[in-house]
């Protein structure tokens, strides 16, 4: 067993799709909970959710190619988000899965969203955390890509290992992530090499615009599916605009606030998601 196979929760599984050996948790019985993570995390950001969730559903974590155990890609994957949406609905069809509820948070909603539209017919209901669908180009996004996603971004991110030292620390308001939670999100990227897919997503907010368009025509189809927001209130990242658009692209909403949690919810409101989801009550397709 890896190192990383012991930091992770969960037995793990593992899936040979084009290429990348992409690792997933899959715990629990029931209809499928799909759980879509973003940067710079993986699976093991769902822990306490899966933990709170497996004696009702059949808890399904995937990540990333390059990011927790999915690793190594091979020559010529870029780790745009067009490329892990590929990764995951084949992913999809491998495993069979069929009535999903599922949850996205940050890059999680792109890449989720983009095979729910391209597959409505495998998704039954949605959690949605902070996150986005659709191009995204306001002043303060265009700031953070460009800076991040460029040759400065490039250097903190590579050599500084900063999303992980920096931003996830920063986005988890509640509470002060002990030492052996940091361990398990730096692990997977020990060298500046292995930090490579950290630095694609903040370049692609803007870059994937047209991925991005393509996941908001789509929402459409979907739009008649049950949706439980789980919306934090104090993410810098995403606010009450986003969460508006998302009650107003899903009438059979219900919104639950996390008061005080920030851009990680799964580390500061895992109790009260799993509340939620619960009491949500997610239909079975």
């Amino acid at each position: 067993m890896t190192d990383l196979e012991q930091i992770s929760p969960f037995p793990p599984h593992y899936a040979d799709i084009e290429g990348v050996r992409v690792h997933y948790v899959d715990e629990g019985s029931g209809p499928p909970l799909l759980l879509l993570h973003g940067n710079p995390t993986w699976s093991f950001l769902y822990r306490d959710v899966i933990g709170g969730l497996r004696d009702r559903f059949r808890c399904i974590a995937p990540d990333h190619p390059g990011f927790g155990l999915s690793r190594p890609a091979p020559a010529g994957y870029g780790f745009t988000p067009a490329e892990h949406a590929r990764v995951l609905e084949r992913l999809i069809e491998r495993l069979e899965l069929r009535g999903i509820t599922m949850m996205v948070q940050d890059w999680g909603g792109p890449i989720g969203f983009a095979v729910a539209a391209r597959r409505p017919d495998r998704f039954a209901a949605f959690v949605i955390g902070n996150t986005w669908a659709w191009p995204k180009e306001d002043l303060g996004t265009q700031v953070f890509s460009r800076l991040l996603g460029g040759p400065i971004g490039r250097y903190l991110i590579l050599r500084r290992n900063f999303f992980v030292e920096r931003i996830i620390p920063g986005g988890v308001k509640r509470k002060r992530l002990s030492e052996s939670v940091m361990d398990a999100y730096r692990a997977p990227f020990p060298t500046p090499e292995s930090r490579r897919p950290v630095h694609v997503f903040p370049r692609e907010i803007l870059g994937s615009v047209g991925f991005l368009a393509e996941v908001e025509a789509g929402l459409p189809a979907l739009r008649d599916r049950p949706a439980l927001l789980v919306w934090p209130s104090a993410d810098v990242a995403f606010r009450d605009a986003e969460r508006r658009r998302w009650e107003s692209l899903f009438p059979d909403h219900r919104t639950t606030i996390l008061a005080g949690a920030g851009h990680y919810i799964q580390e500061d409101a895992a109790a009260e998601i799993v509340a939620a989801i619960r009491a949500w009550n997610a239909p079975v397709g």
